[in-house]
């Protein structure tokens, strides 16, 4: 004798959008390749551009789904257009909007000719980038979509950034933060970076820079040192 029952499915309730207001221009606007300034001035390399956690444009504003720098590095006018095409041209405009969260390229790369000798000043400008620290969004989707059917679309984009980065939501860049606060907290280990390098143990002062002793010894250069507390 079989007995046949059927089982109760549950769904999660689907998320409510009846607030959601897109912007009359919902895609990518272009962005200017050279600054627009009466007369072009050239720069030092300030490396500190890329170094260390990002100060701005790290918290979402109107989307709920974004692109976030996992390191320092410069965005080239081409890796914007990338981002621009890709955005645009697979995105639905009718649900779906993007904003910028980075400026148009404005710093100078200056570069000398092929062949040329040593010497001579300094070269000219060759192209403009965008400065991007670790923590930065770099580009913002939201409206009437779920984080399944734009993650590829911003995974892809990610991927040929020169910096590493992931795709992140309101809810997960939330859960990162705390993870980091919560690390700083309940941390068991008594002997930190920045105790280590407070008390001057073996007199680690010596080869510690003014950047070591700002970010306690999280961040090398460019890079971000996720597993240190």
């Amino acid at each position: 004798m079989k007995i046949l029952c059927a089982g109760i499915k549950t769904y999660d309730i689907p998320p409510d959008y009846s607030g959601m207001v897109l912007p009359d221009k919902p895609k990518l606007k272009f962005l200017n390749k050279v600054p627009n300034l009466k007369k072009a001035k050239k720069e030092k390399k300030k490396l500190r551009d890329i170094q260390g956690p990002a100060q701005a444009a790290n918290t979402f504003t109107a989307g709920n789904y974004a692109i976030v720098a996992m390191g320092g590095g410069y965005i080239h006018w081409g890796h914007i257009e990338m981002i621009r095409l890709t955005i645009n041209r697979k995105m639905d405009a009718r649900s779906t909007f993007a904003k910028w969260r980075i400026n148009a390229p404005y710093k100078p790369i200056t570069r000398k000719g092929l062949g040329q000798r040593m010497g001579g000043g300094k070269g000219a400008i060759d192209h403009y980038v965008t400065p991007v620290r670790c923590g930065r969004l770099v580009v913002e989707v939201g409206g009437r979509v779920e984080l399944g059917e734009v993650e590829p679309i911003l995974t892809e984009v990610a991927k040929k950034l020169p910096f590493p980065a992931k795709v992140v939501s309101r809810e997960s860049l939330a859960a990162m933060q705390a993870e980091q606060e919560e690390k700083e907290l309940n941390n068991q280990n008594r002997w930190t970076f920045r105790e280590v390098a407070r008390g001057n143990m073996l007199g680690i002062r010596k080869v510690l820079s003014p950047f070591d002793l700002h970010n306690h010894g999280r961040f090398t250069g460019k890079f971000h040192l996720p597993g240190r507390v």
